[in-house]
């Protein structure tokens, strides 16, 4: 799609770490959009010139510091203590006319900014509805006895003060995230198709046929935690195992310190560990499996179940996990209700008798097409002009 032939560049994308409103950048930068991007790091964006990149290292540099230093849930609530900060730095770079483009509680007062002077805001949603995140969340960690809150409180107040009367448009990944909006009073017009770009040109099924001698091999690559429903993981693999004793299960040791004490618990079962790993190892390691499960609680747009898909795994999936809209029942894998272990082991089990079968091959299980960034591009510059934001 051309850019038009005089655009004007008043669109500010404004995020303290790199996300994926990088790529709405970029896609704003093709188009002649683009008026700046604001980032608290060291290092611009791909495809956006250093002229139109702002940069405010600092906070990047206390971000790390606190990983370093604290706890994961301290790390990251010292990290949410940043945001007025950078809410301050990134109002002083507006101007008049100016759209905006964040995530929740990054950029408040910038938002009240833009639209008191004639600009539109756009919300990242990378999680659902705030309140839905929170809610859902919280009575896990009762469930649970977690003594900490899902996230830090302060970041959840400033996100649900953005959400209540700074929002014009949602970036919504997933039909999961549009729902939570559309419960808490936002309109359908209101909510922009944001499906993430996915580069998977890494991840591909394997050439040769499933070695006859391997059990089966169930894989989840993300990180482990209450949000991602691990306890519920964790007992559907001792289910599986009581009707496959052979089998074994791949994780990945990034563990949040919420499950720590309910992993103990399972010790007894096989499960084969590695560290985080890159695109390459990452590819082998779900190459050598054969179903991969997710019964996370609470998602946007689960990119580790994509990455499984296009290496040709099925995927057990709840529908809070945003990439169960990539599943086809029976075909690429099995969506199963949250916190619900036998039908995640019930799924699996299903699909169990058809990747031992003899003649199986793995094949990707979805249009990897959509998730191009040219795709992208085209679906969020189109919507933009459908809602008069910019000139068609």
């Amino acid at each position: 799609m051309p850019a038009d032939p005089s655009p004007r560049r008043n669109f500010v994308v404004a995020t303290p770490g790199r996300t994926v409103c990088d790529d709405n950048a970029r896609a704003l930068e093709n188009h002649g959009r683009l008026r700046l991007i604001a980032l608290g790091t060291r290092r611009g964006t791909r495809g956006v010139p250093p002229e139109r990149t702002l940069l405010n290292p600092w906070i990047g540099l206390w971000t790390y510091a606190a990983a370093r230093v604290f706890p994961p849930f301290q790390a990251e609530s010292a990290r949410f203590r940043l945001l007025p900060w950078f809410d301050r730095w990134t109002l002083k770079q507006l101007q008049p006319g100016d759209h905006i483009i964040s995530s929740y509680g990054y950029a408040n007062d910038s938002f009240d900014f833009v639209r008191k002077h004639g600009g539109r805001t756009f919300v990242d949603a990378g999680n659902s509805h705030m309140e839905n995140f929170w809610e859902v969340l919280t009575e896990e960690h009762r469930r649970w006895n977690c003594p900490y809150p899902p996230v830090s409180r302060f970041w959840y107040e400033r996100a649900r003060a953005m959400l209540a009367n700074k929002v014009d448009f949602v970036l919504s990944p997933s039909s999961h995230v549009s729902r939570s909006f559309l419960s808490r009073g936002y309109k359908p017009e209101q909510i922009l198709r944001n499906i993430y770009p996915v580069n998977l040109s890494q991840f591909r099924p394997p050439t040769a046929p499933r070695p006859k001698d391997r059990p089966l091999t169930i894989i989840n690559t993300g990180s482990l935690s209450l949000r991602k429903g691990t306890p519920y993981l964790l007992e559907a693999f001792r289910l599986i195992h009581k009707k496959h004793p052979s089998a074994r299960f791949l994780l990945t040791r990034n563990v949040r310190n919420d499950v720590e004490p309910i992993l103990a618990k399972y010790q007894d079962l096989p499960i084969e560990w590695s560290a985080n790993l890159g695109h390459d190892a990452l590819a082998e390691r779900l190459r050598s499996a054969d179903i991969f499960v997710l019964p996370s609680l609470e998602e946007g747009l689960v990119r580790t179940a994509l990455e499984a898909m296009a290496c040709g795994l099925p995927a057990i999936l709840t529908p809070n996990c945003g990439t169960s809209d990539f599943i086809q029942p029976g075909v690429s894998g099995e969506v199963v209700p949250i916190r619900d272990p036998q039908a995640t082991a019930d799924a699996v089990l299903k699909w169990a008798e058809k990747v031992l079968a003899p003649d199986y091959q793995p094949r990707v299980l979805f249009d990897a097409g959509v998730l191009s960034f040219e795709h992208f591009e085209r679906d969020f510059i189109g919507q933009l002009r459908e809602k008069a934001v910019i000139s068609q």
